[in-house]
């Protein structure tokens, strides 16, 4: 690689980290007061628009993503506010990693994981989610012949959104997932899986 070639690869690697430094700080006043209201989150969606070099990076394309699903009605109603207040704290944390997506290493997920299976099967959902709220995850289970609902000992699969972290065991979404752990223990046969894997099961319904 030539010098220039090599001076403009480095130029870009600060240019960039100076905008995901611009970031953390927009979602931290964002999120401030643990509430994103719907003027908020279009300021957000905005400005990850407007910069192609952040939301090249996969974790952020996704929190982009995220925003967008919550805003495509122009409004958000109070669980959105909540997802989305939780979304930010956790990407912007100072005990984790940048917007840390979902790692398999990370969370007690089942391996290899299960097939999944629609029809007739019983899903719970737990966390932050790129595929939208808890409730379009639902509805895309039932439209496939599923049904979603409270973690039970009926529950076949747990799914876990991909907005998760090592700290998972401190978190609200932590406790559905000890639960299952424990049903596990019990021989109640229920697998734990991510937010990619569960979509994986669209292709084959």
């Amino acid at each position: 690689m030539s010098d220039e070639a090599l001076h403009n690869v480095f130029s870009r690697a600060r240019l960039d980290d100076r905008q995901i430094n611009e970031l953390i700080g927009i979602c931290r006043g964002v999120a401030a007061d643990d509430v994103v209201n719907a003027q908020e989150a279009s300021f957000l969606q905005s400005w990850l628009a407007g910069h192609a070099a952040v939301t090249a990076n996969p974790v952020v394309c996704n929190l982009l993503q995220h925003i967008s699903v919550h805003l495509r009605d122009g409004a958000l109603n109070q669980e959105e506010r909540k997802e989305l207040a939780e979304t930010l704290a956790r990407f912007t944390g100072e005990k984790v990693e940048l917007g840390e997506v979902l790692k398999a290493t990370t969370l007690p997920l089942d391996s290899p994981p299960p097939e999944v299976t629609f029809p007739g099967s019983q899903f719970c959902f737990t966390g932050t989610f790129a595929y939208g709220t808890r409730r379009d995850c639902e509805q895309a289970v039932e439209k496939l012949g599923g049904r979603a609902g409270s973690l039970t000992q009926k529950t076949n699969y747990l799914v876990v959104g991909v907005y998760a972290t090592d700290s998972w065991m401190h978190s609200s979404y932590g406790q559905k997932i000890e639960h299952a752990l424990q049903m596990k223990t019990k021989g109640v046969p229920i697998a734990i899986i991510g937010e990619s894997h569960w979509k994986t099961g669209f292709k084959q319904a």
